[in-house]
């Protein structure tokens, strides 16, 4: 990977505010941005597949037709 200065020293810091190092920071990071998607599109699918529901059950607050 390849950062210019400033985003290493960036992420350096962060690193150091977690007290890890930087390759352990990377990859923790990672991994919880790949979670965070699996969480979104399963957050969506079931929105997807409920609406219908939501908006029976609360009317007033359905989008306009």
């Amino acid at each position: 990977m390849e950062y210019t200065e400033h985003e290493l020293a960036a992420i350096r810091e962060a690193a150091a505010a977690d007290g890890k190092t930087v390759k352990a920071y990377v990859h923790d990071l990672s991994v919880r941005e790949q979670q965070r998607r699996v969480f979104v599109d399963h957050a969506v699918a079931f929105w997807k597949a409920h609406r219908a529901e939501f908006d029976a059950a609360f009317p007033e607050d359905a989008p306009a037709a």
